[in-house]
């Protein structure tokens, strides 16, 4: 994973006065280049927060409004059915999610952190304004149908238009997911005691305001949307986007910006095109010694032990007479040489791969809570109190991000400081049992969410309704707050599983590869996002003409929405237990378990002969 060392495009500064000198994973002679523009780097830390912060805080807001009402906006505005709207909201959302992994290989390869956020905040408030003016003129939406059963459909002209506004939403959101905490990171120097406290305290910043631009997107901003205007509620996201830009734009001259410094993929790519032309060479006897195993100074990977896994990569480290070495010992053609040391990350990203297809399936579940149950909601007594006043049904994802926040509170200060006393464990459980009990508790979401909508349609099939909603069918008299149990406990997934996902592709993945690291978290989201489109198609084209009746039907009093959550229920039910295997199997980074042992071991005996012979 070679890469170029740390490079900054600035050297204003005033509050920490040392030097930033780690470096990506460069050759020694690189860094020393660097060493004088490093000693005039300063950072500033907090006094740049305000900039970083407020444009965050704003740009959520504004990101989150635009998209968190998208749902009921498509099916009332733009007259489309439900599942085409649910299959293009989760379309949309796997582009996005897929859309990071790009941006990341951008932003590391050839811009660097801050060019690409500066696009892509551009990107967030130009896409937000043509949303917002698909409602605002009436040409660029279809003709309101009020409660006529049959609607108008949106032109092509139309879809043109808002499809225009999604592709720019991708285009800024992401650019802006796997490039902002590192940005804001950034600003501190890490060296120092008051530059750690100060990432962490950022870290907790960043996540209080990506929960606060939830609840108030999820609330004030879709009750505007839903009960006031559409016009009047875009606009907002819209003003909070261009303050954004403001915000972020004023601090330019102060920022540390940290340039691009090199794809590691480019790394991944050598050990396996080296592999492949060695195939044919005999595995050597004792590979911890006898590989090529350079390591240039100031490496900023962690060094890694032989590890006896996919040995077929170990032949892009064995030297032939062919293979030439440079004065500093780095190899001549690094696609025909490798490091042991590289060799061995790339086994770590291949160690990952199992357990990040699991949870892309996993995240199938919170992609179907963040749709269906807002239908739930228009079918069900949204009425709180006796003064008339309807909860929003897209508000209702709100209690999954409460479930999250809430749960998050309880493991780390209750169930983290009890299992520590059982496990001997600081974390209480390990990384991918934390994984694993996300999973469980997804499972669950999805069999409570059947029984909820099984119950549903049972009273609005057999007591009296409260009405009729609009092209959809008649209100069920059960109280919409029924639908809390099912998002509380995709929350509680979420609290496991997501947090717990980050931390381990940050902690398993090569240290030069953590940007990577957090948008493969963002890939597998699309992943599912995908196949949820694909699965919400497919079931409605199956049903939609058997006898039985259609399960995604647009009312859902005739529809089987309760046997698609079972369906899928199962389907979570297979991953957890192709999950709970590939946990079984697998092997952490700089893990000392019998094997690696058994090398050292016989690694310290053979260094012990050789130094025995030489004297």
């Amino acid at each position: 994973m070679e890469r170029k060392p740390f490079e900054v495009e600035t050297t204003k500064t005033d509050e920490d006065q040392k030097p930033y000198s780690a470096v990506d994973g460069g050759g020694s002679d690189s860094v020393d280049s660097f060493d004088e523009d490093q000693k005039k780097l300063v950072y500033r830390g907090w006094t740049v927060m305000p900039f970083i912060i407020g444009n965050e805080t704003f740009e959520k807001i504004g990101i989150i409004g635009t998209l968190s009402n998208l749902l009921v906006y498509l099916t009332q505005v733009f007259n489309l059915k439900k599942y085409t709207a649910a299959t293009i909201i989760n379309a949309f959302s796997g582009t996005i999610n897929f859309g990071t992994f790009l941006a990341a290989f951008l932003c590391d390869t050839y811009f660097g952190r801050y060019k690409t956020l500066s696009v892509a905040v551009i990107a967030c408030f130009l896409g937000s304004l043509a949303i917002l003016l698909t409602a605002a003129v009436p040409g660029l939406h279809p003709t309101p149908c009020g409660t006529k059963s049959s609607c108008e459909g949106p032109g092509a002209g139309q879809i043109l238009f808002l499809m225009l506004g999604l592709a720019l939403l991708v285009v800024g959101a992401g650019g802006i997911r796997p490039c902002n905490l590192a940005f804001g990171a950034d600003q501190f120097n890490p060296k120092s005691e008051s530059g750690k406290k100060g990432i962490n305290s950022f870290f907790n910043w960043y996540f209080f305001t990506f929960t606060f631009a939830q609840i108030i997107s999820l609330t004030l901003v879709v009750y505007i949307q839903s009960n006031v205007s559409w016009t009047i509620g875009l606009s907002i996201p819209v003003g909070l986007m261009f303050l954004a830009c403001v915000i972020f734009f004023a601090g330019h001259k102060l920022y540390v910006k940290v340039k691009a410094s090199g794809s590691p993929l480019a790394g991944i790519a050598r050990v396996i095109a080296a592999a492949i032309s060695k195939r044919g060479l005999k595995p050597v006897k004792q590979p911890w010694v006898d590989l090529y195993n350079h390591i240039p100074r100031n490496y900023a990977n962690l060094t890694l032990k032989y590890t006896d896994q996919f040995r077929f990569l170990d032949k892009a480290a064995i030297m032939t007479p062919e293979d030439k070495l440079n004065s500093d010992g780095t190899a001549s053609d690094p696609w025909k040489l490798c490091t042991m040391q590289q060799v061995e990350e790339v086994k770590c990203i291949i160690r990952v791969i199992p357990i990040w297809f699991a949870c892309a399936i996993y995240y199938l579940a919170i992609s179907i809570q963040m749709t269906y149950p807002v239908f739930q909601a228009q079918q069900s007594d949204r009425r709180l109190g006796t003064g008339g006043f309807k909860i929003p049904a897209a508000t209702y994802v709100v209690f999954l991000m409460t479930g999250m926040t809430v749960f998050i509170i309880i493991y780390d200060r209750v169930l983290v400081p009890s299992l520590k006393r059982v496990t001997g464990l600081d974390t209480g459980i390990t990384l991918l049992q934390r994984i694993g009990a996300g999973i469980f508790f997804a499972v669950l979401s999805l069999l409570v969410s059947g029984f909820i909508e099984e119950r549903r349609r049972s009273i609005a099939l057999t007591k009296q309704t409260l009405g009729m909603e609009p092209r959809t069918g008649e209100i069920s008299s059960m109280s919409a707050m029924w639908l809390i149990p099912q998002l509380v406990l995709a929350g509680i997934a979420e609290a496991f599983t997501a947090i717990g996902q980050m931390e381990f592709y940050y902690k398993q993945f090569p240290e030069n590869m953590r940007s990577f690291a957090g948008s493969i978290f963002y890939v597998g989201a699309g992943v599912s996002s995908y196949l949820a489109s694909f699965l919400i198609s497919t079931v409605h084209r199956t049903t939609e003409h058997s006898p039985s009746g259609n399960w995604l039907a647009e009312d859902l009093n005739k529809a089987k929405l309760d046997y698609f959550y079972f369906m899928l229920t199962g389907l979570m039910f297979v991953n957890m237990v192709y999950f709970l295997i590939m946990a079984k199997f697998y092997r952490y980074k700089g893990s000392d378990d019998k094997v690696i042992s058994a090398i050292e071991t016989s690694e310290d005996e053979t260094k012990q002969k050789q130094a025995k012979n030489s004297v």
